[in-house]
């Protein structure tokens, strides 16, 4: 029988013993340094030659711009008087994706209550968010005052915020609203000095860089860039005068239920425009009524024929160029003049006049004599150096330059014509600036809307002397017998010019007017140039002299009393004799 053999301790040795295989090891291993090599080499191309990217990345996650507002600069009147001042306010605004996610709209009255104090519809909002549900941002309510504010506060909705910013508030309302101009929902103007200036007031919001966490908690400030508020304006308008002057332009207009009307009052030394008003005006803290025809600065943007407000001017030119004298006598015969193939008239007979009573009874028959004397050109040529045909250079936004005619060839009826106000146009601007350079003795100082403004270079336009003469001459014309009796100021001596101009229509004339009156005062030392325009007046009265005689006075009166000028009338003057 054959005994089973165990095996040697050897070979057992030699089975248990695990076998290595050599190109397996080096394979695996391969794989791990390979590997590790390309971990360490995708390691420096993102950290050392490509790292942009991943930052990006990583601050679209986390760091925030936030803007720091800035003041925008106030506007006041050349006393201090604020006319434009920035309100602290803020904005309503929601974040659908938290509102839907976080089942926001399930209590609907709280939504309703925010619709309510906003002026919202209530089921509008809701539809709102539900169609913007993917969004982050979206304005509900811009300049919310701070009673709404805190009532949204209050309702403590989800993906409801809050952000500061500012409102303009206009303290002078639509007394100044044509020159101060308005600024729109996110704070640039949109009309005037808001407009002109836009960059000076706005200055420069800051910024502040920050790294917040996953829960909104700032963990890092970056950078912070400082604010600079807008720059302060101050004006060369008087408040207290461009109210005076409001009141009476819009009392006009509704008592001659006129289109509109308008009143320009300048300083005659410095070319400082001390009022500019318009009707109808707008109140500018009311953003229903911002309306284009309420909206239009009709100082400066509508141009009108100007009428016998212009024959001062012609008279001025005689003089200076040695047409006529003192002595010169102008036989208008029975009040109407052939000139060419048509007629010129007298609205009343001036018979033979001497220089004053042509003026004073604005006859267009003696001033077309003159007219005529002289070479178109003189005549151009003093209008154009009183101020017409050229802009003011106050840099009101929409100023336009008038029609001022330069033709090759003239007719004898068109140069006559010319002289008393047709066939040009100017603004009430510009029919204020000249004025204001007759009244400064012939000199065109530059107009200025800025106080401290050195714009601009002063000229002599004409003769001091003749210019003198002339104004005299506009004393008289506010005596009994002259056309702007009305345009009187007790205790002072004024000298003003009517005028009615018919309104240009396709084809020839309408039946529709503009009346006029313009003048300076006091005479004896002028200081104050004043315009006054009422566009279409209508019923039986719609002449210069008892439209805006009127008005013109009423205004000179207040200017004059405000400004504390000395009277200069005596009880003989005032006599009108």
């Amino acid at each position: 029988m054959v005994k089973n053999r165990k095996p040697t301790n050897k070979k057992v040795a030699a089975k248990e013993t695990s076998v290595l295989i050599p190109w397996r090891y080096n394979l695996i291993l391969g794989f791990i340094v390979l590997a590790l090599v390309t971990l360490v080499a995708r390691t420096a191309y993102i950290q050392i030659i490509e790292p942009d990217q991943l930052i990006q990345q990583a601050d679209m996650r986390s760091v925030r711009v936030k803007s720091i507002p800035t003041a925008r600069g106030i506007i006041s009147d050349r006393n201090g008087e604020p006319l434009a001042v920035s309100v602290p306010v803020q904005a309503v605004w929601a974040d659908p994706a938290t509102i839907i996610k976080e089942n926001g709209l399930d209590e609907l009255d709280r939504w309703y209550a925010l619709a309510n104090v906003l002026g919202l519809d209530q089921k509008g909002l809701v539809r709102k968010l539900q169609n913007n549900k993917k969004k982050r941002f979206i304005y509900l309510q811009r300049q919310v005052s701070p009673a709404m504010s805190k009532y949204v506060r209050e309702l403590k909705l989800p993906g409801i915020g809050l952000k500061d910013e500012s409102r303009r508030f206009y303290p002078s309302g639509e007394v100044s609203a044509h020159v101060i101009g308005v600024t729109g929902i996110d704070g640039h103007g949109l009309e005037g000095l808001e407009s002109s200036f836009d960059n000076w007031l706005t200055g420069e919001a800051g910024k502040r860089t920050i790294r917040k966490d996953r829960y909104g908690r700032v963990v890092e400030n970056i950078s912070l860039k400082t604010q600079e508020p807008g720059k302060p304006l101050q004006l060369t308008i008087d408040q207290r005068l461009q109210a005076i002057s409001y009141r009476a332009i819009k009392q006009a207009v509704a008592d001659f239920r006129a289109t509109s009307g308008t009143a320009v009052l300048i300083d005659v030394k410095s070319g400082d425009i001390l009022a500019m008003v318009n009707a109808p005006s707008y109140n500018p803290n009311n953003r229903a009524q911002l309306q284009s025809f309420r909206m239009r600065n009709r100082a400066i943007t509508d141009s009108i024929e100007p009428g016998s407000t212009m024959k001062p001017f012609v008279m001025l030119a005689a003089l200076d160029k040695g047409v006529v004298d003192d002595d010169t006598i102008i036989d208008t015969g029975n009040g109407i003049m052939r000139v060419g193939g048509s007629r010129v008239r007298d609205s009343a007979l001036a018979g033979k006049a001497d220089l004053t009573t042509i003026l004073k009874k604005s006859s267009n028959v003696g001033i077309a004599t003159i007219a005529l004397r002289m070479d178109v050109k003189d005549v151009l040529g003093m209008y154009s150096g009183v101020g017409f045909g050229n802009v003011s250079g106050i840099q009101l936004t929409g100023e336009v330059t008038g029609i001022f005619p330069d033709r090759r060839r003239w007719s004898p009826f068109e140069e006559a014509t010319l002289a008393f106000g047709y066939g040009i146009s100017v603004t009430p601007l510009q029919l204020a600036h000249a004025y204001a350079t007759l009244g400064n003795f012939g000199v065109n100082m530059p107009l200025h809307l800025l106080k401290g403004s050195e714009s601009g270079r002063s000229f002599r336009a004409a003769d001091a002397d003749a210019s003198r003469k002339v104004i005299n001459m506009l004393e008289q014309v506010t005596h009994k017998g002259g056309t702007a009796t009305s345009a009187r100021v007790a205790g002072f001596r004024v000298g003003a010019k009517t005028g009615t101009s018919r309104k240009a229509k396709a084809g020839g004339y309408s039946d529709q007017y503009v009346a006029l009156t313009a003048g300076i005062a006091p005479i004896s030392n002028p200081r104050l140039a004043l315009v006054v325009v009422v566009n279409e007046p209508q019923g039986d009265q719609f002449y210069g002299g008892s439209v805006a005689g009127p008005v013109f006075s009423e205004i000179m009166k207040g200017a004059l009393q405000i400004l504390n000028i000395t009277p200069d009338a005596t009880p003989e003057s005032e006599k009108g004799e």
